[in-house]
């Protein structure tokens, strides 16, 4: 009988009882990557042989008696702005085509400590801007569920791919809901930490203040293993402090825990989602938790404040992209000013254009004060209205996404309702706080709906422990993410 595995503790039982080496299963891995990727588009780069290289490090390790890490073996992927020595890394933009560095990210450096085995780069919104991984120059990725339908973004490929098990996690970043945004369109789990628990060395940046790396993986255990191994203190990274360990506090009591409901998380939602959202917190009450119900009038200034900050944070980080010191450079020009205009204009796509400009015009001046000075001001009140309810409970419950995935193309002819999707994950990201989204059912259109669960800042353990706890209730057919299967 054949069986897919997806989950680490299902992979880490096969390799400790050698009834698969992790050589046969990499190649497992590569080969479905090789039937599947045409039409999901989720990698778009294959490293096939660095994996067996890893992959044979690791049999000969597991037959010597070594002691094995958490995470040794495990075939993962990360998204295409973490940066990989020797091995392009373009965030899904021309004018990075055939940029390869010469340096590791920190999360990176310490995935490749344990062993784990990197199967590729995961496709992306070009610079992690987008909500639909449409903006790539790669093209989008596709969602396993309906091809037809979008992964969601920015992460979109690392979700199809693990939708999919074409790897067993992938490593995303997540600026305003790009990791559970996703992983809300997939089926499956995404995990935001608070900023400051992981280092963001390596990342190509964004938005500096908003930017945060985080775990994709098909189940809650999983996401806390890759969190424990990536949420170290870094000194390449000032803002990085490292976080405590999660994955020892799941399966704990949740009775008596307070789940805060916010009235303005659900404007907007749609009728099917909102029905599962409802159906989830009927799941908590029936494990003794108790709901807490209160308004947080200031997050409905979450967008307008992201998309303000967010931006001018990008209009200045992508200044370095001129043609000069790396990446793509135009081919024709009378002088050096033409030449990074033509550069930028034909290296950019028009979504990144979009963003740098609407950035650099909240920053000029007689605008400043206007836009950028009052953002920051309420981005403190945002700040404070957290604060404030995470004294009346100890987590909130929210939907990651008002809607699921939708069809392809439609973020491009509605850019703005595009950016509605983004409602509910923003706040999180402006605030620095840690959330997590888990699948919990299915909208008319069998397209899965995402539950997102909100924590206090380095409270990492107590979201994915509640998260946790609705998993194993609710493991019905109803909550499975799909899985086309690695088959072994």
């Amino acid at each position: 009988m054949q069986t897919s595995y997806s989950q680490i503790h299902q992979i880490r039982q096969l390799l400790d009882s050698k009834q698969l080496s992790c050589s046969e299963l990499t190649q497992k891995y590569l080969d479905q990557i090789e039937a599947l990727n045409p039409s999901l588009n989720a990698y778009v780069k294959v490293t096939a042989e660095k994996a067996m290289e890893t992959a044979k490090a690791v049999d000969r390790k597991i037959a010597d008696g070594g002691h094995i890490l958490p995470l040794e073996g495990i075939p993962m992927t990360l998204k295409d702005n973490i940066s990989t020595s020797g091995i392009e890394t373009t965030c899904c933009s021309k004018i990075l085509s055939g940029y390869t560095p010469i340096y590791d990210a920190t999360v990176w450096e310490l995935l490749q400590n344990q062993n784990a085995v990197l199967l590729g780069k995961t496709n992306m919104d070009e610079f992690a801007m987008g909500s639909s991984c449409e903006t790539s120059c790669f093209g989008g990725a596709k969602n396993p569920h309906n091809i037809d339908c979008v992964a969601g973004g920015s992460s979109g490929g690392g979700a199809s791919a693990v939708a999919a098990n074409l790897a067993a996690f992938a490593l995303g970043s997540d600026t305003g809901g790009s990791i559970r945004q996703p992983a809300s369109f997939c089926g499956i789990v995404g995990l935001k930490p608070t900023y400051g628990s992981v280092s963001r060395y390596g990342l190509i940046a964004y938005a500096s203040s908003f930017d945060q790396i985080g775990p994709i993986t098909t189940c809650v255990e999983d996401a806390a293993l890759v969190y424990d191994a990536i949420s170290l203190q870094d000194s390449m990274d000032s803002t990085c402090r490292g976080g405590s360990p999660a994955s020892h506090a799941l399966k704990d009591d949740i009775k008596g825990v307070k789940i805060g409901i916010v009235e303005e998380y659900f404007d907007g939602v749609r009728d099917d989602v909102r029905a599962q959202i409802n159906e989830a917190i009927r799941v908590y009450e029936s494990l003794g938790a108790d709901i807490v119900r209160f308004s947080m009038p200031e997050i409905k200034y979450g967008l307008p404040v992201y998309y303000i900050l967010a931006c001018a944070e990008a209009s200045s980080n992508l200044g370095r992209y001129d043609g000069i010191r790396y990446g793509y450079k135009t081919a024709h020009y009378d002088n050096i000013n033409e030449m990074v205009r033509k550069t930028r204009s034909e290296g950019f796509g028009k979504e990144v254009q979009h963003r740098i400009l609407l950035g650099t015009y909240v920053l000029s001046a007689g605008y400043y004060d206007a836009y950028y000075k009052k953002a920051q001001n309420l981005r403190g009140m945002i700040v404070k209205s957290f604060q404030n309810a995470f004294q009346n409970c100890d987590v909130i419950l929210a939907p990651t996404v008002p809607t699921t995935a939708f069809p392809c193309g439609s973020a491009i002819q509605d850019p703005v309702e595009t950016y509605q999707t983004d409602l509910c994950t923003v706040p999180v990201n402006i605030a620095g706080l840690p959330a997590v989204s888990i699948p919990c059912g299915f909208d008319l259109k069998q397209l899965p709906v995402g539950l997102q669960i909100i924590g206090n800042s380095f409270c990492e353990a107590k979201i994915l422990n509640v998260a946790y706890q609705f998993e194993a209730a609710a493991r019905t057919s109803s909550f499975q993410s799909v899985n086309m299967g690695v088959q072994l």
